[in-house]
């Protein structure tokens, strides 16, 4: 899947950038509420869904590479 678009390469792979960018989605949401203007309140919504959308991605959650099965990944077998 990330073959298929290449700017998510571009993405910093640590999580702090996107957990910064969902606070600050808050934080504008909630002045947004305080001073009752309903577009700034849009805009934090908007902030908060990119960044919790990205941030999986950032982390290689929907890699398209397969897991070991458990008897790889652990060196021995299960039942030993």
């Amino acid at each position: 899947m990330l073959d298929l678009f290449p700017p998510i390469a571009a993405l910093p792979h640590s999580p702090g950038p996107y957990l910064a960018l969902v606070l600050v989605g808050f934080a504008v949401g909630i002045g947004g509420h305080l001073f009752k203007v309903r577009w700034l309140v849009g805009v934090g919504i908007a902030l908060i869904v990119v960044g919790a959308l990205l941030l999986p991605v950032a982390a290689g959650i929907p890699s398209g590479e397969k897991s070991p099965p458990a008897e790889e990944s652990f060196g021995t077998e299960l039942g030993e």
